[in-house]
């Protein structure tokens, strides 16, 4: 057998359901490697569901719990993690129906029986993608994975005897049945509970004390090819999909070595902006980095290379020091304020021209925009023409795809009032979304918000402060869930609208 079944619905309803998420991205990725499997073993052991589920115009998670909806927040508390439970249904719901529409073109037909057959000649894939606590949580759903009938089969009744076994059993049935789903629910905690280890990729994280910063260190050779490489991390979904992509990046069949313990913080600092720092080290000659906690520590054979590569990263982790053997600058020390422009409209360009017209995500436009420096004059909203070239190349992507909708963001300095400067930040963020309508961009896929100096990210005591803090940031507005997301390059910072 060719295809693996389990591998398809991960490939094919992942992409489907995650496209242009952002956030909890691993943890909803993991979520759905739980449940797909689960899915399956439910239609396998109950064939009406596949036929209840396709008459439904947007099957949801409730509909597969109907039988005991009493499970259904139990069973989301153990697969979301620290995820808001919430969250990981809407992702849940969104995998049922792309699960089903995958399995009728496999079976090559929407007939339950049909579907059914395809689960079973996989079933071997089916069963080892289980996750250990999925055979408690069935059997208390009244489903055997080993057979695919269903437990606790009645006896035929005889009519005649039913008054009889009514006065007897009246009370015993509904204490056993009380005792049974008690004893299934403390095994599935129980089980969560005593995982204080690393967890398999097929399970659920440990939820332990971490006490080590998670950590990767890699280095190039001579022709910037990777040569050495290793991970740290107590999360192993994220260690998976990091290491899918260092391997794609560098193309590596090995990639990294690994240490997935609890003892190591399950998230980077910027992790979501890791994947396009390590494109900025591929060919990189004899460069070696280290991404822990706060830091970026980067080293190369000669000065200037490090000195360049680290120019073109700081725009990119905004909430990390990036250190080179020079002096060991920080991302706070003295920068010209031209060269941080014209780096960084530079970076901005080149990020948008590399953007393929044809598969366009609004995390690439946020990304590409954020790059750029866009230094107002005092007091001034009249955007400088150094932008207005790379805002013209956005708004040509922008107006290709109408899903993308963008929040403009302001911020000002410290210097002058509290009012005024909220007031300039609102007019120069208004500025940008004025500029891209009359770009063609629709009004309806933009919205602008200052902010004044609210939100600084330097220290206005200094005049590198004060230039830091004259910004304006993109963010990716979730229209479905309300979200707001600072985009660096998959997405850093969420939190809900104001």
């Amino acid at each position: 057998m060719h295809l693996n079944l389990i591998d398809l619905l991960k490939q094919k309803v992942s992409a489907t359901v995650l496209e242009g998420e952002t956030a909890y991205l691993s943890e909803k990725s993991q979520a759905l490697s739980n449940f797909i499997p689960i899915l399956l073993s439910i239609f396998k052991s109950k064939p009406e569901f596949i036929t209840n589920l396709q008459q439904q115009l947007n099957p949801r998670l409730g509909d597969i719990f109907i039988i005991n909806p009493s499970l259904k927040q139990e069973f989301l508390q153990q697969i979301s993690g620290t995820v808001p439970t919430e969250i990981i249904e809407s992702t849940l719901n969104h995998s049922i129906a792309p699960t089903l529409g995958v399995l009728e073109d496999e079976a090559g037909s929407s007939d339950s029986s049909a579907i059914t057959h395809l689960i079973e000649n996989h079933w071997p894939a089916v069963s080892s993608a289980l996750p250990h606590w999925a055979p408690a949580l069935l059997s208390a759903l009244g489903m055997n994975t080993a057979s695919g009938q269903t437990l606790h089969q009645a006896p035929p009744i005889d009519p005649d005897r039913v008054p009889e076994e009514k006065r007897k059993s009246g009370f015993l049935i509904p204490l056993i049945v009380f005792l049974v789903l008690a004893a299934l629910l403390a095994f599935i905690f129980k089980s969560c509970a005593d995982r204080t280890e690393s967890t398999p990729a097929s399970g659920i994280p440990a939820e332990t004390a971490s006490s080590e910063p998670a950590k990767l260190q890699l280095s190039t050779g001579s022709t910037g090819d990777l040569i050495t490489c290793q991970l740290y991390s107590g999360n192993a979904s994220y260690i998976e999909i990091l290491q899918k992509e260092i391997k794609q990046i560098f193309n590596h069949n090995t990639g990294c070595g690994v240490e997935n313990n609890a003892r190591y913080h399950s998230e980077f600092i910027d992790q979501d902006v890791i994947p396009t720092v390590l494109k900025m080290v591929k060919g990189v000659p004899n460069a070696s980095l280290t991404w822990m906690g706060d830091q970026l520590a980067i080293q190369t054979a000669h000065p200037a290379d490090a000195e360049q590569l680290a120019a073109q990263i700081r725009p990119l982790v905004k909430n990390m020091t990036v250190l080179t053997p020079a002096g060991m600058q920080s991302a706070s020390a003295v920068v010209d304020p031209d060269t941080a422009i014209a780096t960084g409209n530079s970076n901005a360009e080149q990020a948008l021209a590399e953007i393929n017209p044809d598969q366009i995500r609004a995390l690439d436009i946020a990304t590409a925009l954020n790059m750029q420096i866009i230094n107002f004059d005092t007091a001034s909203a009249e955007i400088p023409d150094a932008n207005k070239s790379i805002l013209d190349q956005a708004a040509a992507l922008i107006k290709r795809v109408p899903q993308v909708h963008l929040t403009v963001k302001g911020h000002t300095d410290a210097v002058g009032g509290a009012e005024q400067n909220k007031a300039l930040s609102q007019k120069r963020a208004q500025a940008i979304v004025d500029y891209l309508v009359k770009q063609g961009v629709d009004p309806a896929q933009l919205q602008a918000v200052g902010y004044g100096s609210q939100q600084p990210v330097a220290d206005n005591a200094t005049p590198e402060g004060q230039f830091k803090n004259r910004r304006i940031e993109f963010e990716v507005l979730n229209t479905e869930t309300g979200i707001v997301r600072a985009v660096d390059n998959e997405g850093v910072v969420e939190k809900k609208i104001n």
